[in-house]
């Protein structure tokens, strides 16, 4: 969502969109200052059982800020990002992203997936991606 969208996350959904009250329970418990971070939003659907999708959704009806992203892409305040562009990229990592794209951007969860069979950490992907101009969405919890 663009930043004009701030606050409207909800607006993303069907009017009436039901949430699960025990996954609304709990991420309004983990909620600090109105924001949750990308870790907290994968912690509590791990742990209920929830997709991330699901949690993303639940997140936005509750007009929650995700903050922190697992991959740097957003939500660290002034800097908004801190990923850095990778100095290089190994062929390995650079074959497994372009074969991933979809519509030329690769997937927030491809990226996790990339990250998961390389066994190299989240965001070394995004910092081939910056490396590369390849830009990561959409987000697998639903921000931006």
């Amino acid at each position: 969502m663009a930043h004009e969208d701030k606050g409207k996350y909800f607006k993303k959904h069907p009017q009436g969109t039901k949430i699960d009250e025990d996954l609304k329970k709990e991420i309004i418990e983990q909620v600090k200052n109105n924001n949750i971070s990308c870790k907290k939003a994968e912690e509590i659907a791990g742990e209920l059982g929830f997709s991330l999708e699901e949690t993303g959704v639940a997140i936005d009806v509750l007009n929650i800020n995700i903050t922190k992203c697992q991959l740097g892409l957003f939500g660290y305040g002034e800097t908004k990002k801190i990923v850095q562009p990778a100095k290089e990229v190994t062929s390995e990592l650079k074959e497994k992203i372009t074969s991933s794209l979809q519509d030329g951007n690769l997937s927030c969860t491809a990226a996790w997936r990339i990250a998961g069979e390389l066994n190299i950490p989240r965001m070394k992907v995004c910092a081939a991606c910056e490396t590369l101009e390849i830009k990561v969405k959409p987000c697998q919890l639903g921000a931006f």
